[in-house]
């Protein structure tokens, strides 16, 4: 499951996580409780943050 690749399916659920208000502030100002947020479910809960990280190869948090 760990070598999944980016399909269709990814790809739109990559660009809810790059619209998504909370991650898109966790990357931009990397620091505070919105980046703790996102730094704690992202490999774990939330779908959209997992198919940003298969499909552009960095966690939802980084920038």
């Amino acid at each position: 499951m760990g070598n999944r690749t980016a399909g269709t399916l990814d790809r739109a659920l990559a660009w809810v996580c790059v619209h998504c208000p909370v991650c898109t502030y966790a990357r931009k100002t990397q620091k505070g409780a919105l980046f703790a947020f996102v730094r704690g479910i992202e490999s774990r809960i939330c779908p959209f943050c997992m198919a940003y990280e298969r499909v552009y190869g960095r966690k939802a948090h980084e920038g």
